[in-house]
């Protein structure tokens, strides 16, 4: 087979591709064991592949538990306790949510656990260096406005450059 699809150039970039931005992920006061990394990768494609991999969710104590976590882009990149700085979802064209570029998939927690990879193209990754990933305690109900009813903010990292210069 000689046709290379997206997908192929995806799981390339997965599997050994450095990223060009990581946001990595702590918990507030309420979630310690909260961690993570997002990992932010240019396409040929001029979108975006994200990964997320998100440990001690809320759900890890309750044996084969699964929940829903919303994960947003919000506009300011500082994740000081207890994460009330972040302000809004990135939104640059002032789209109504569930639309806008800081709308993100849900994370699937599993007795604690993410792992999720997506393509998106409402933004590149010199947009969103210096915002935040924000997790949120529960799902994104992708009707509310102007944020989808996502609950507290449980984690949040800086999305910063990881090029070697």
């Amino acid at each position: 087979m000689t046709d290379v699809t997206p997908g192929m150039i995806f799981a390339n970039s997965l599997c050994g591709g450095r990223p060009d931005a990581v946001a990595w992920i702590r918990g507030n006061a309420q979630n310690p064991q909260l961690n993570g990394l997002v990992k932010f990768f240019s396409t040929p494609y001029t979108g975006v592949l994200i990964e997320a991999e998100i440990f001690g969710l809320p759900n890890i104590a309750l044996q084969f538990s699964s929940d829903f976590y919303a994960m947003h882009i919000h506009e300011k990149g500082d994740c000081t306790l207890p994460f009330d700085q972040v302000e809004n979802h990135y939104n640059p064209t002032k789209e109504p949510h569930p639309q806008h570029a800081g709308d993100l998939l849900p994370l699937m927690g599993n007795q604690g656990y993410a792992w999720l990879a997506f393509y998106d193209k409402r933004f590149t990754i010199p947009e969103v260096l210096d915002r935040s990933v924000i997790i949120h305690r529960m799902t994104d109900d992708f009707q509310s406005q102007p944020s989808g009813n996502a609950g507290d903010k449980i984690g949040c990292g800086v999305i910063r450059n990881n090029k070697i210069e």
